[in-house]
């Protein structure tokens, strides 16, 4: 490593390996620092590489001579353009067939131990779970002969790094599949150094502008043996594993360490939170206020933020109430009055009336000033959508479309989650969505069924779907405090233990459930000083992760930047 870089790592190093993304670039520097020739010094009296190469060509013939590989049609010289980068004086590029060989293929006649692609760690590079299987039920990718120090490497998917040494002698004999590509090395050459520079940062760029496929890439065997590859002398093989096996274990160290301090941060602000929610009285919100830079400093606790405050807004513990505004019992007596007055004019269809919440559905205690009441309760009327067979590209312009479910989504409303009505079939404008309109979506899974928005802007002509329901509100009703109230913790709860279906992918939940949800109704000046207070805080939260995000930029550019100097 020379000193400019090691001083650039000194200078930076808290605020670059802050986070385990910078771990691991840290990993990806110390690899490619070792394959440049950088990470440890050069020693004059090891034997320089061209020497090794004369070495290995002799061994290759003897194993020719004597049967046990094949003579394979020599490969062209590495090029000056094919060269990534200069190496040391004593240090050759040649290609990767250059180094190793494979010890063909067979057909298991009896008990062996199969090693798939499957039995690789990918992160220790070992080999955890081969199979015993026998002949008779052999895969027929189960070919390829291994070898204690043989190094194989998945061709299939390389991005995921299956890539390990074989590393001791299996009983009975271990065969490989052929999604492997196969290297033992000749003479006495590190398979642990190949093993490191097939996850270098370098030969991976090599595998990706060369493999074929998008869904499940594989780099050919031809493409595979043909990378270049930077041969050190073997003494200096060793003392590059060495080191490199030194640092892997300092930065598994700190792995640990920052998994350690991450699931402290969660464990202490999760316990924080919880009080916070059930102990009114406690100290949590100064323990958290106190200690607010450090617990903020991971996504995860800021996501926890914000949902402890829409339950603490919807508890009624986020703003104070106000002695002046009219109660919640008059705000329902008001609601009830305007229904009938609909009902009357038969604007509106009379309904039956919900049951009163009782004390055992009342989830927790609400201020003085507060009802519990039902969604139902406080709709003037409810209808849902059409699901007709629609083509499956977006609407445009003047076509009618439908909506998905996809479409209501927590908070944000995805009007171009939808398909377009077929020209044959009639529109039925009744349902068109509406802004200003509260829906509800019927299916989906456990933790997305019944999520509710309230739509802002919409483009004309997008009908529900039979999946979203859509609930008339009255105007003395916050609409934006109800999308919260169906949001918090305890609805959610409410919906999952409420809804139908075996499927445990999806689930579905009837109008009747979502007319029957529980909800904690303020005065609706209150509702509209929680709404005001959400977004206040909301705003705060979203920083927070703008602030950790400009963290995690700010760790990649100083990693980019030592990354450039190397």
């Amino acid at each position: 490593m020379n000193q400019h870089t090691a001083a650039l790592l000194e200078q930076h190093f808290d605020t670059a390996f802050a986070s385990l993304e910078g771990v691991a670039r840290l990993r990806e520097l110390i690899l490619t620092l070792a394959m440049q020739g950088k990470l440890v010094e050069q020693d004059p009296e090891d034997q320089p590489a061209s020497e090794l190469l004369k070495e290995i060509a002799a061994e290759k013939q003897r194993l020719i001579d004597e049967k046990k590989i094949r003579k394979q049609r020599p490969l062209q010289p590495v090029t000056e353009e094919e060269m990534p980068y200069q190496l040391p004086e004593n240090w050759e590029w040649v290609r990767l067939r250059d180094i190793g060989h494979d010890w063909g293929q067979k057909t298991p006649g009896n008990q062996f131990t199969y090693i798939d692609v499957g039995s690789i760690n990918n992160d220790t590079g070992e080999i955890s779970s081969p199979q015993l299987v026998e002949a008779a039920a052999a895969p027929s990718r189960a070919r390829k002969i291994v070898q204690p120090g043989t190094v194989i490497y998945s061709t299939v998917r390389p991005y995921l790094l299956n890539i390990a040494v074989i590393e001791k002698e299996y009983e009975p004999e271990a065969i490989a599949s052929t999604a492997f590509a196969i290297i033992h090395p000749f003479k006495e050459m590190s398979a642990k150094f190949i093993y490191y520079y097939l996850r270098s940062p370098s030969f991976i760029s090599y595998v990706e502008s060369t493999q074929k496929g998008v869904a499940y890439p594989a780099i050919n065997d031809g493409n595979f043996f043909s990378g270049v590859f930077p041969l050190p002398p073997i003494a200096e093989q060793q003392r590059i594993v060495t080191k490199i096996n030194e640092l892997m274990t300092h930065c598994d160290a700190l792995e640990a360490l920052h998994q350690q301090h991450t699931e402290k941060r969660l464990k202490i602000h999760s316990a924080a939170i919880q009080q916070l929610l059930e102990q009114p009285e406690s100290d949590a919100w100064d323990f958290i206020q106190k200690h607010f830079n450090e617990l903020y400093s991971v996504p995860e606790n800021v996501s926890e933020l914000r949902k402890a405050i829409l339950q603490l807004a919807v508890m009624g513990r986020l703003v104070p109430q106000d002695p002046n505004d009219p109660p919640a019992s008059q705000l329902l007596e008001d609601i009830q009055a305007e229904k009938e007055k609909l009902i009357a004019e038969k604007k509106i269809r009379k309904q039956k009336l919900p049951s009163a919440v009782t004390p055992k559905e009342a989830f927790y205690e609400i201020p003085e000033s507060w009802k519990w009441s039902r969604l139902g309760e406080i709709t003037l009327e409810s209808d849902s959508g059409w699901s007709p067979s629609c083509l499956p590209e977006k609407k445009s312009g003047n076509q009618w479309g439908v909506l998905k479910v996809s479409a209501v989504s927590w908070g944000e409303f995805d009007p171009d989650e939808n398909k377009t009505l077929p020209s044959h079939l009639i529109p039925r404008p009744e349902i068109e969505v509406k802004p200003g309109d509260f829906l509800i979506s019927r299916a989906n899974t456990d933790e997305l069924v019944a999520r509710s928005v309230v739509v802002k802007n919409t483009p004309q002509k997008l009908m529900m779907s039979d999946k979203i329901v859509r609930f008339t509100l009255p105007e003395n009703i916050n609409k934006d405090y109800i999308n919260i109230t169906n949001g918090s913790y305890y609805s959610r709860h409410y919906y999952i233990a409420n809804a139908s279906g075996t499927s445990s992918s999806m689930k579905n939940v009837s109008r009747s459930v979502m007319l029957a949800l529980p909800v904690p109704l303020p005065p609706l000046p209150e509702q509209h000083r929680i709404v005001t207070k959400i977004d206040q805080l909301m705003t705060l939260c979203d920083q927070l992760d703008e602030q950790i995000t400009t963290r995690n930029e700010k760790q990649q550019a100083l990693l980019d930047a030592v990354m450039t100097q190397i």
